[in-house]
């Protein structure tokens, strides 16, 4: 995958629109799932994916093909989250919580012949419940538990996207962790 991203990159750094949009079309479900679990909104989970495509878009001849295009894209993203998440209104109510996880409900409908429709609402509120307990993580956690066990980067990848040493990143995975587990174990 990642020879086809650079082949991708190199032609749309020419001006091929076609590359650029099979780029999007590699990661636009990618950066929507990150942006959402980091904002708990669809609306400003499809914002931020859509001005991360921009971003991407205005700085292709400034991409380092040094790092992987996935590293610099989910670094895109994730500042635009938490920028996002230090610009939002610091009073909110019970009720926008829970609106901000209504999406969640689509994993329910996932074709899938193994589960039961009990299994499916389970499974639900299992995701749900997660979900409510990585939006109360600070941004820092959130962030780095999101890319380490949602998106399954390697901790080198996610020190690249957040230009963290990988130290401080086994630190934060390791609080946030902790964090997660004490929010579940009140449920």
């Amino acid at each position: 995958m990642e020879f086809v991203e650079k082949r991708l990159m190199e032609r749309a750094k020419r001006g091929d629109r076609d590359a650029f949009a099979e780029l999007i079309e590699i990661y636009k479900d990618k950066i929507f799932q990150l942006a959402y679990r980091m904002v708990g909104n669809r609306q400003e989970a499809e914002d931020i994916a859509q001005e991360t495509f921009l971003r991407v878009y205005a700085n292709l001849q400034t991409y380092d093909e040094s790092y992987k295009f996935s590293t610099w894209i989910y670094r895109i993203a994730t500042n635009l989250c938490i920028d996002r998440g230090r610009k939002k209104r610091p009073d909110f109510s019970l009720d926008e919580q829970v609106e901000g996880t209504e999406g969640l409900d689509w994993y329910s409908r996932l074709s899938s012949s193994d589960k039961t429709p009990e299994e499916k609402v389970v499974t639900q509120e299992l995701q749900e419940t997660v979900q409510q307990a990585l939006d109360q993580l600070a941004p820092k956690y959130r962030s780095i538990m999101i890319l380490r066990y949602i998106e399954d980067l390697s901790l080198q990848e996610i020190s690249d996207v957040l230009k963290l040493p990988v130290s401080t990143i086994k630190t934060r995975i390791h609080r946030g962790r902790e964090a997660l587990r004490g929010r579940l174990q009140f449920r």
